[in-house]
C-alpha cells in the first residue's frame, strides 16, 4: 500500500488538530473535507466532478429535509419556555411536595430538570436558568457546593437525551431512522439517569446529612394560596405541553415537525398566560433561535462535505478493515467505540461528535453480530441510544465541559470552578453506570418502541 491509501487516516488526524485551532468548527470540518478532496483528486482517488455532489447532498440532506424543520421549532419552544417563568413555578411546587424528604431540595431540582428536559433541549439556557434559580437557594439551605453544582449540571443536561431532543432528531436523519421510535427508545434511558441521580442524592442525604440538610422553612415558596392553585400554575402547564408534543408523535397524530410547531405555539401561549410576553422577549427569542440554528446547520453543511470525501477516499472501508484486524469481536468493538465517544466528549460538543463521528461508526455497527442480545434492525436503534446516553457526559467532562462553563458564568463568586469539577465526578460516574445498564439490558431502550409497534 502507498501512503496515499492512508489519506482517510491523515484526514481524520488533520480534523483533530484543526478542531483545536480555535477556528469555527463548521469551517474546520468543511475546509478539511474540501482540502483532502483536492489532494485525493491529485492522486486519482477523488474525481473533481464529485465536488458537485457535495452541494446536492447538502441541499437534499438539510435544506429540503422536512424532518430537520423540527430543530428550529424545538429550539424556539425551549428558548421561549425559559422566558415564560414556568420553570420557576415548577421548582416551587416540587420544593413544597418534597420538603420533608432527605435531600428534598436537590431532588426537586433533579425532577424539575427531568420535566423541563421534555419541553426544552437547549442545554445552555437550561443550565443558566436552573443555576440562577436553584443554586443560591441550595447554598443558603446549607447544601454542599459540590452536591449543589453537580445536581444542577447533571439534571439540566438531561434535555439532550429525553425527547423531544434536538440531538435525536439529527441522529434520526443521519441514520435514516424514525424520529418517533428514537424518541420512544430514549425515554427509559433518560428516566434511568434521573432515577440514578435521585437515589444518589437520597443516599448522600442519609449518609452525610451535612451535605444535604433538611430545609426547615420553605425558602422558595411564598404565599401562593392553596396547593391546588400551585399545581395548576406550576405543574399542569409544562406537563400538558409535554404530553401534547410527545403524545401527538407517539400516537401518530402528527409528524415530529408538526408536533414541534405545536410545541412552539404552546410555549408562546404559556408565556402570554404567565404575563411574560413582550415585544422584546419575542425579538430576543427569535434572535437566539436563529443564532443556534445557524450554528447547527453550518456544522451540518461542513460535516456533510467531510463525510462524503472521507467515504469517497475509502475511509469507511479502511476503518472496517482496521477494526476487523484487531480481532476484538462485536462486543470488543462496541466497547472501543463507546470509549472513543466518551473520550471525544472531553474535548468536543455533542453536535460535532454526532455529525462527524456517527456517519463513520454507523456502518461498522451495522455489520456487527450480538447474537440473541440484540438482533436485526434493533441493533442500529440500540446503538443510537447508546451514543445519545454516552454524549450526556460530554457536557460535564473537563476541560471543555460546556455546562460547567455556563454554570460558572452565572454562579455566585463563592462557588469556585474546583467546587463545580468536584461536584460532577459522581454524576459522570452515574452516567457511565446508566450507559452500562443500557448495554447490558437493551430492553431499556428497545422495549417501549417495540411494544407500541406490535
Amino acid at each position: 500500500m502507498y501512503w496515499e491509501d492512508y489519506l482517510p487516516v491523515i484526514m481524520f488526524l488533520g480534523l483533530a488538530f484543526g478542531l483545536f485551532s480555535g477556528i469555527p468548527v463548521a469551517f474546520v470540518v468543511g475546509g478539511i473535507g474540501l482540502l483532502f478532496g483536492f489532494i485525493g483528486s491529485f492522486y486519482d482517488m477523488f474525481s473533481v466532478m464529485e465536488f458537485f455532489n457535495i452541494p446536492v447532498r447538502i441541499w437534499g440532506g438539510a435544506v429540503e429535509n422536512l424532518v430537520l424543520v423540527a430543530v428550529p421549532c424545538f429550539i424556539f419552544m425551549g428558548t421561549m419556555l425559559e422566558r415564560s417563568g414556568v420553570a420557576n413555578d415548577l421548582l416551587e411546587i416540587l420544593d413544597v411536595l418534597l420538603k420533608k424528604v432527605p435531600g428534598g431540595l436537590a431532588m426537586s431540582v433533579t425532577l424539575m430538570g427531568t420535566i423541563m428536559a421534555a419541553t426544552t433541549g437547549i442545554i445552555g439556557a437550561s443550565v443558566v436558568m436552573m443555576t440562577l434559580m436553584a443554586l443560591p437557594t441550595m447554598l443558603r439551605a446549607g447544601y454542599a457546593k459540590s452536591l449543589s453544582t453537580g445536581t444542577i449540571a447533571a439534571s439540566a443536561t438531561l434535555g439532550i437525551l429525553i425527547p423531544p431532543s434536538i440531538m435525536l432528531v439529527i441522529m434520526a436523519d443521519l441514520l435514516a431512522l424514525s424520529v418517533g421510535n428514537l424518541f420512544l427508545g430514549a425515554i427509559f434511558p433518560g428516566l434511568l439517569l434521573s432515577s440514578l441521580y435521585l437515589v444518589y442524592i437520597l443516599i448522600i442525604a442519609r449518609v452525610k446529612p451535612s451535605m444535604a440538610p433538611r430545609v426547615k422553612d420553605n425558602s422558595l415558596v411564598e404565599s401562593h394560596g392553596s396547593m391546588r392553585k400551585m399545581v395548576l400554575k406550576g405543574f399542569v402547564p409544562p406537563v400538558f405541553l409535554m404530553v401534547l408534543v410527545l403524545g401527538s408523535i407517539f400516537a401518530g397524530w402528527a409528524t415530529p415537525t408538526e408536533a414541534a410547531g405545536v410545541g412552539a405555539f404552546g410555549a408562546i401561549l404559556l408565556t402570554i398566560f404567565n404575563g411574560r410576553m413582550t415585544g422584546g422577549v419575542m425579538r430576543e427569542v427569535c434572535e437566539r433561535t436563529a443564532i443556534i440554528c445557524g450554528m447547527i446547520f453550518f456544522i451540518f453543511m461542513g460535516a456533510t462535505a467531510f463525510s462524503y470525501v472521507f467515504r469517497s477516499l475509502g475511509g469507511e472501508d479502511l476503518i472496517i478493515a482496521g477494526i476487523e484486524a484487531l480481532g476484538f469481536g462485536s462486543w470488543g468493538i462496541l466497547i472501543v467505540l463507546m470509549a472513543t465517544i466518551f473520550i471525544l466528549g472531553f474535548f468536543f460538543d455533542f453536535i460535532e461528535i454526532t455529525l462527524i463521528v456517527l456517519p463513520v461508526f454507523a456502518p461498522v455497527v451495522a455489520i456487527m453480530d450480538f447474537g440473541d442480545h440484540v438482533v436485526g434492525r434493533d441493533v442500529i436503534y440500540w446503538f443510537a441510544i447508546l451514543v445519545a446516553t454516552n454524549l450526556q457526559t460530554s457536557f460535564l467532562t473537563p476541560p471543555f465541559s460546556f455546562a460547567l462553563f455556563y454554570m460558572k458564568g452565572v454562579a455566585p463568586s463563592s462557588v469556585k470552578i474546583q467546587d463545580i469539577y468536584a461536584g460532577i465526578i459522581p454524576f459522570v460516574s452515574l452516567q457511565v453506570i446508566g450507559l452500562a445498564l443500557v448495554i447490558a439490558f437493551p430492553g431499556i431502550a428497545l422495549w417501549l418502541p417495540n411494544a407500541l409497534l406490535e
